[in-house]
This record gives structure tokens, sequence and C-alpha cells, in this order.
């Protein structure tokens, strides 16, 4: 279960530099369902993934690919994006309604700290992020 691995096969859409776009097709969770017949919220949906890859040149448009990745860099994104903030945010709101009284001030306050959380995090750290959680192609 450590290691578990995500797979979804595409094709190539564009190549460019070091970055190669390809096109997936996401399921539902409820696709595998014997009565999606008959429910109106079985869908999927194409999603467009960017690859970073150093032998992007070797791929042509068109091409099918299979993208692979782990669950447990879904996990670490998902902390970096929804939990981390969250930590921010509930003891600068609590710490600023208790020094400022008010709760609008305070609440203004956690909003500001979660929102310079994601500018440090889009301005320092993306490219690191970008290449430790992408998709690879097997």
């Amino acid at each position: 279960m450590r290691n578990e691995v995500i797979t979804h096969d595409g094709v190539v859409k564009s190549v460019i530099d070091e970055c190669v776009r390809v096109s997936i097709v996401q399921a539902s969770a409820c696709a595998g369902c014997a009565a999606k017949q008959i429910c109106n919220s079985a869908e999927a949906k194409e999603k467009e993934v960017d690859v970073l890859t150093s032998d992007a040149a070797s791929f042509r448009i068109g091409q099918k690919v299979t993208l692979e990745g782990h669950i447990s860099d879904g996990r670490k994104a998902a902390l970096i994006a929804y939990g981390l903030p969250l930590a921010f945010l509930l003891p600068i709101l609590f710490i600023a309604i208790h020094f400022t009284g008010s709760e609008p001030i305070g609440a203004l306050c956690a909003l500001s700290a979660v929102a310079l959380y994601y500018t440090v995090i889009f301005l320092c750290f993306r490219k690191q992020l970008q290449q430790q959680f992408s998709f690879r192609i097997k």
C-alpha cells in the first residue's frame, strides 16, 4: 500500500521544450458501477496534464502513452495545498481575535496569512513542487 501507483492511458496533444501535454479521460468514481446506465451522475471528463521530461523530443503528437503517479505524492500534495493552510488559518484566527477583539479583523488576518502562504509557495517553491508532484510517462 505504501507505493501504490495510479496509471492513466492518454494521448500526446503537444510537445514544447521539456513539457509533454497529455490528454487523459478522468472517469468518475461510479464509472465501474453496474447501474451507471440509468444513473445521471456517471460521467467522464477529459483532462490535459503537463508532464516534464528530459526526453520530450521522443514523443509525437497523437502517440498513446501511459502516465504513472504515486498515491503518496497525492497525499503530500493535499497536505501542502489544504492541511498546512488550515493549520495556519485557525491559530492565526484565534490569536488575532484575542488581540484585536474583532472577529472581522481576525478573519481578515487569518485569510491574509493563508494568501501569503500560497504566494510564497507559488513564488519560491513552484518548480520544486511541480517536479515532485507530476506524473511520469511510463
